[in-house]
């Protein structure tokens, strides 16, 4: 061991011990051993992680070590320090431009489509003079669609990963005239969260207008040569920032119900749109529907079970493809939990159903909102009793076995032709990413 060598294990062994004076002593003599892994292959940043000491961590970054450095397992510090209950040093490491990446390596945190960046007070929705009144403010903010598509706007150049494009606003002068038209659909999306550097008493309020006027006409209202209906919902919604991305899951959700849902199930009746748009009543004043406790429809949520099966020697997890997916690209096994069937036996059936392979211990590990139309992706780990696949051809086109490091590779290097992975902002590559991460020798 050569003399650079011997000095990065005496860094490496001073964070591990929370020995903060040796720390800064060796990096005073040479700043270039901050980032350079040990033997173990781990950074000193890693060591202080794994052992939970915060002051060394905290002086390490000051010194600017790296946060997103990997180690032989492809873990961060901050996987590091997750999987080690360390939430005090995770949350340092979090505290950066570079979240977003980091906040893929735990799905248990925010999800794509999930963030709430609305406080939507369900309280006011029956309150119609206050509905009216932010109706009419010049600070509220209204959000356009057609055929449940959201008008966005490209941004040039793009922003960063997940900021491609962004939502258009428009204030209430402008659409108007567009809330008189008889097939306008509205609905009351929330409030700004307050932030602690706002003093405004009343914060902006945001609505969706979904419109049946002509597409191309209502392009117009956007002012801009770079707007777009974003049509494709499996790619178009998944280039949002976050926020936004949370805003349209809401949105379209339920204007999705109020499209399909204009008549009265039980009766056939028309329906009128109530509570800003958070309730449909039965027009007919005979209908049985508006008797007891079934007097009214609300907006549908189908849950959905998205599972990530570990084969029993824990190093292989089990993926499918459908016919519709790009050559190579390989996911998670999902379908629709029953009527009277909970999580965990929806996730055990679907499997069996799709790949033949019988499945024992289920745990749930994060959710996501999918707005295509109104999902909700509840994402687990199962563990595999059984390892035969034999699929069933209508559901899917093919499922393997793949190795962990295969799996390593293509999350990590972008994937090759025999695999690659839905893109981040699906809980289908959190709850891989995740396993990964549970299982790496940390």
């Amino acid at each position: 061991m050569n003399v650079l060598e011997e000095t990065v294990e005496r860094l490496g062994d001073a964070a591990s011990r929370g020995d903060v004076a040796a720390v800064r002593s060796l990096l005073a003599r040479s700043a270039s051993l901050l980032n350079r892994p040990g033997t173990s292959g781990w950074t000193a940043l890693m060591l202080a992680a794994r052992n939970g000491h915060f002051t060394v961590a905290e002086t390490l970054l000051s010194h600017g070590a790296d946060r997103l450095a990997v180690n032989r397992s492809s873990q961060t510090a901050y996987d590091i320090a997750k999987f080690w209950g360390h939430t005090h040093i995770s949350h340092l490491l979090v505290q950066t431009d570079d979240r977003p990446f980091l906040a893929t390596s735990d799905p248990s945190q925010e999800t794509y489509f999930s963030a709430e960046p609305l406080d939507r007070l369900s309280e006011r929705r029956s309150d119609e003079a206050w509905q009216q009144d932010k109706q009419n403010r010049p600070d509220s903010v209204f959000l356009l669609f057609s055929k449940l598509s959201p008008l966005v706007r490209s941004l040039q150049p793009s922003t960063g990963p997940g900021a491609q494009t962004s939502l258009c606003r428009f204030s209430s002068s402008l659409v108007k005239e567009l809330l008189l038209k008889p097939g306008s659909v509205l609905i009351f999306l929330g409030v700004e969260r307050r932030r602690p550097s706002q003093t405004s008493s009343e914060p902006p309020a945001w609505f969706a207008i979904n419109s049946t006027e002509d597409p191309e006409v209502l392009l117009q209202l956007g002012g801009e040569k770079d707007v777009f209906w974003a049509r494709r919902p499996n790619r178009d919604l998944l280039n949002l920032s976050q926020d936004e991305a949370g805003i349209v899951a809401q949105a379209r959700a339920v204007l999705a119900w109020h499209s399909r849902y204009t008549f009265c199930p039980t009766c056939g009746s028309s329906t009128r749109l109530e509570e800003a748009g958070y309730k449909r009543t039965c027009t007919n004043a005979s209908c049985c529907s508006l008797l007891g406790v079934h007097n009214t429809s609300y907006p549908r949520v189908d849950p959905v079970v998205i599972m990530l099966v570990l084969h029993p020697d824990g190093e292989q997890c089990l993926l499918g493809r459908k016919k519709i997916f790009p050559t190579g690209m390989f996911s998670c096994l999902a379908g629709f939990i029953e009527p009277g069937e909970c999580l965990e036996s929806a996730v055990r059936r679907e499997v069996e159903e799709e790949s033949g392979v019988k499945v024992g211990s289920v745990r749930y590990v994060a959710c996501q909102p999918w707005p295509v139309p109104s999902s909700l992706m509840m994402g687990c780990l199962a563990v595999a009793l059984s390892t035969h696949i034999k699929v069933d051809e209508n559901e899917i086109e093919e499922a393997r076995w793949f190795p962990r490091q295969q799996v390593i590779d293509a999350l990590f290097k972008g994937g090759s032709p025999a695999l690659f992975l839905p893109p981040q902002q699906t809980i289908a590559h959190q709850l891989v990413k995740h396993w990964i991460g549970c299982t790496s020798n940390l």
